[in-house]
């Protein structure tokens, strides 16, 4: 097992780890909006709130040497379902023709007040690393 810490990324607000390798998977904990810089939620609207939290997952990927392309499944948490199409838009663009399997939830609430949280799983193809 492995572990992942990407400075570009908010540190951990709990007692976990980024992102855990274990064989070829990666699974990286949810990411909210927060900005690494300030540790705080910068952005109000759903739409730059999903874009903050994937960009936040991005880093982490990035840490690891993969990208959005090797995510096989990711899981979205919403405080308010009536946010779902205009965070399907953001995630959208995000991921392009890119299609991993997804699950949405809605929540309560999320650290912060956050309006979403998104986690993942990727797999590492030709570039395990140990």
């Amino acid at each position: 097992m492995k572990v992942y810490f990407s400075n570009n990324a908010p540190k951990a607000i709990g007692p976990y780890s980024q992102a855990v390798q274990t064989g070829n998977l990666l699974y990286c904990s949810g990411q909210t909006p927060i900005e690494p810089e300030s540790m705080k939620i910068e952005i109000a609207n759903i739409e730059g709130q999903t874009k903050r939290a994937i960009k936040n997952l991005e880093a982490i990927l990035q840490e690891a040497g993969l990208t959005l392309k090797n995510v096989v499944k990711t899981n979205v948490f919403l405080t308010d379902m009536e946010n779902f199409s205009k965070m399907n838009e953001i995630y959208t663009m995000c991921f392009g023709e890119h299609r991993p399997a997804r699950t949405t939830i809605a929540v309560k609430g999320l650290p912060y007040n956050a309006l979403v949280e998104i986690e993942c799983i990727a797999e590492f193809k030709n570039n395990i690393k140990h």
